[in-house]
């Protein structure tokens, strides 16, 4: 299903010409080898462009469509019209003269064996220099171009023809084309697992890059490189036969969706790539902004409207095109696994549908700010960010919780307890009550479990109602910090960093203690203040049971959490009043 979806987007956007053709690659080139119309090597130009980055400019190799490059992870395979100076040269930095030789030697045999037929100009000058090239000589001749260093370290070179490279030249590109596509008579035919039709199946597939911590070289999405994988004596891909076609058509869209850095995502150690059917740029540019909350110029207001009329089915503009709900999207969820690729996750849904979902997501983890913020909306990095501890040198997010959780976003499904477990983690850690805490919190006892009185507990701001006995202690708890604070103004620490956590856990035990504590405090206040907390203590005990609670479950903790925060921001809420 992923490679079939893969294939239909390579197909949609070589359709608009964006994309190249079956055997072609966009490649990245840094030099040109000049030649004469003899063969002889007249001179070599830089084909680097300066781009800026921030604050510094660096010089960037061009992008060429060229024929498809070779897979090389070992072995001598030499590409076609390019390649680094071990092949166009013979001689490289890796102190192994013999082996850029037989580089040389490679790339020279598939020169002549490709263009033997062709009679053309540069065709001719491209023979005539692979024939009389003198390996022994490269190295001063590099020397004159002031480019060695840059050249033997592995920068791409192409050759250039009375100032116009050769796949430009309509024999040598036919040639190219013939020889890819070409197949012996002892190749045996299977039906391609993509298309459905009958092909030579592809031993290796094109490397995917862009995947970070993935080997730089490429890494594989299809890939059998052991015997124990493998069934009735097939080698490699040969044991899911896939096409040439449809081989170069999934791996070149993949790469382009992966280069592509205005629309992907990195989550945890996956790289989250997404698009829509028709290839329009305009859903991924309205998927993105609304997956981190974050516009080209617009509100929050706007984004919440712009969710709201897509998952309705309402007509929604985006950089003057009409976007269709019901347009077919994909969001796929790859991570690194040695020198091949991991799927985290592939979905296929109406684009309404994942808008409708991330909706749910907004109004599920919807809770107060604290004070120190105006946002009204958290994006997920700043969501998964809350569960690491920001001490730590490694401040990676879980990858299969970071996975998980996006997926549940996206589907509409249940929050993984790894992601409440590790928030609670955090907590009893720091001590530390954030508004990202509380909205995870708020989100998952929300949508993961059936108990009503949790559920009516999980609202956005203080619910002065519920009298959910967790949620009300929460709210206790923060009134007896406020009298102690109240009591001794710049206090250092609460009652919070010591008794928090097992206040949460087992208030049947730590509750009397602090009300104990609460008497001291109150007579340090004037009378007016002493009957404000009075009186909101003794409306919190009237909800409460009798006894105290001997010990309070997980999830019931968090509960405690939210009872807590929303007393908190009520309180800075009112203070705040008074300033104005």
């Amino acid at each position: 299903m992923i490679l079939q979806a893969l294939t239909q987007y390579y197909e949609t956007l070589s359709s608009q010409g964006i994309l190249d053709r079956l055997g072609w690659n966009k490649v990245k080139i840094s030099f040109a080898l000049e030649l004469n119309l003899n063969g002889d090597l007249v001179r070599i130009h830089s084909l680097q462009h300066e781009e800026k980055r921030g604050n510094k400019s660096y010089l960037i190799p061009r992008e060429i469509s060229l024929p498809a490059p070779v897979k090389r992870s070992s072995g001598i395979k030499a590409n076609f019209l390019y390649d680094n100076s071990s092949y166009l040269l013979g001689i490289d930095n890796k102190d192994n003269p013999k082996r850029a030789r037989d580089c040389f030697e490679h790339a020279k045999e598939l020169h002549l064996d490709i263009l033997k037929d062709v009679q053309s100009s540069c065709a001719d000058s491209i023979k005539s220099f692979f024939r009389k090239w003198n390996v022994y000589d490269a190295q001063e001749r590099l020397m004159e171009s002031g480019f060695y260093e840059e050249i033997i370290n592995g920068a791409n070179l192409i050759f250039m023809i009375d100032n116009a490279f050769p796949q430009e030249d309509q024999k040598i590109s036919k040639a190219w084309d013939e020889s890819y596509n070409s197949y012996s008579d002892t190749d045996y035919l299977s039906r391609c697992l993509i298309t459905g039709n009958n092909v030579v199946p592809e031993k290796t597939h094109p490397s995917i890059k862009g995947v970070p911590n993935a080997q730089s070289s490429g890494a594989a999405l299809v890939s059998f490189n052991a015997a124990s994988f493998c069934s009735y004596g097939k080698e490699q891909n040969l044991n899911a036969p896939i096409g040439k076609y449809a081989a170069f058509a999934y791996t070149t869209a993949l790469n382009y969706l992966l280069a592509d850095r205005d629309h992907r995502k990195l989550i945890g150690d996956s790289v989250i790539v997404f698009w829509a059917l028709n290839g329009e740029r305009a859903y991924q540019d309205t998927f993105s902004m609304l997956m981190d909350t974050e516009g080209k110029g617009l509100s929050e207001k706007d984004i919440k409207e712009a969710m709201i009329h897509i998952s309705q089915g309402v007509p929604f503009t985006w950089e003057e095109q009409t976007l269709d709900s019901k347009q077919k999207f994909y969001v796929l969820g790859i991570a690194p696994n040695a020198g091949r690729l991991s799927i985290r996750f592939f979905m296929e849904d109406s684009f309404g549908s994942f808008v409708k979902h991330l909706i749910e997501h907004a109004q599920a983890i919807e809770i107060i700010p604290d004070k120190k913020t105006d946002s009204q909306m958290i994006p997920l990095w700043r969501l998964l960010k809350a569960t690491v501890n920001e001490k730590s040198k490694d401040k990676t997010t879980s990858p299969k919780m970071a996975g998980e959780t996006l997926r549940a976003i996206l589907s509409g499904g249940r929050y993984p307890s790894s992601l409440y477990q590790q928030v609670q983690l955090r907590i009893k850690a720091d001590r530390l009550i954030t508004w990202e805490r509380m909205s995870i919190v708020k989100a998952f006892l929300l949508r993961n479990n059936n108990d009503n009185g949790i559920k009516e507990a999980m609202t956005v701001e203080l619910n002065e109602h519920t009298t959910y006995q967790p949620y009300v202690l929460g709210r206790l708890f923060a009134i007896l910090e406020a009298i102690q604070e109240r009591a001794n103004p710049g206090i250092n620490a609460t009652i919070k960093d010591k008794y928090f956590s097992s206040a949460s856990a087992t208030p049947g035990v730590v509750f009397p203690i602090l009300v104990n504590l609460k008497d001291k405090h109150l007579r340090k206040l004037d009378t007016g203040t002493q009957i404000y907390y009075e009186k909101a203590i003794s409306e919190l005990m009237l909800m409460l049971s009798e006894d105290y609670p001997v010990h309070l479950s997980l999830q019931d903790q968090g509960v405690f959490q939210i009872g807590y925060y929303h007393q908190r921001q009520k309180r800075y809420e009112k203070k705040i009043k008074e300033e104005q």
